[in-house]
């Protein structure tokens, strides 16, 4: 069965497996992929040192990178691939924002984020990988970044629930949740055929979960 999205957001909050997950899927269905380059970002392991002093410049520095990757590379048509695959939307800027930033300095992100948002294209699926913080934390800890040896599980629970929250705020689009707590889809291959198999089903509008 062929997917019947163009263009495909891979989400969860950190350490869900997001990118791992878009980096096989566009290899498989030879969809252009898009990854965030936070780790080029200098102020991300100062963020993790000293979040207040560093929030809102963080944020507003991946706000402008997130804007000029997605108007660059989404493009209405390719002639080479009939997907395309990222492991971010835009609005995780606002998510993001909203667990770190103090509320005068989120009122200012807000105005800005409102500023650009319409410019860039809306994706026809958002799937959002679940997991429990203990795995997160877990993930996080396996991949071995120094800079995220710190996260606090009062953080992450912060970043899932403000994804959650998003979720219900926009009911038109179309968004599936995936429990994905228990899937190992690096090293089990039914539990990749299983996540395949999800974006190749057709979903209404809002919130889906499976």
């Amino acid at each position: 069965m062929e997917i019947p999205y163009n263009y495909i957001v891979i989400e969860g909050c950190i350490g869900a497996g997001k990118t791992t997950f878009s980096r096989m899927l566009s290899n498989d269905i030879n969809a252009r992929l898009i990854l965030e380059q936070f780790e080029d970002n200098s102020f991300l392991p100062k963020f993790y040192k000293e979040p207040e002093k560093y929030a809102f410049p963080l944020e507003l520095s991946f706000l402008a990178e997130r804007y000029q990757q997605l108007k660059k590379e989404v493009s209405p048509g390719d002639l080479f691939h009939q997907h395309t695959i990222s492991d971010y939307f835009i609005q995780k800027s606002l998510i993001f924002a909203k667990a770190t930033l103090q509320d005068d300095e989120f009122n200012l992100y807000q105005k800005l984020f409102q500023i650009i948002h319409p410019q860039l294209p809306t994706p026809d699926l958002i799937v959002y990988l679940y997991n429990p913080i203990e795995r997160l934390l877990e993930n996080i800890r396996k991949r071995g970044r120094s800079y995220e040896a710190q996260i606090p599980p009062e953080y992450l629970e912060r970043i899932q629930q403000g994804y959650f929250d998003y979720f219900r705020l926009f009911p038109n689009n179309r968004i599936v949740i995936v429990d994905a707590g228990k899937l190992d889809f690096v090293s089990n291959i039914n539990d990749y055929d299983y996540l395949k198999k999800v974006l190749q089903s057709e979903y209404p509008a809002g919130i889906n979960r499976v």
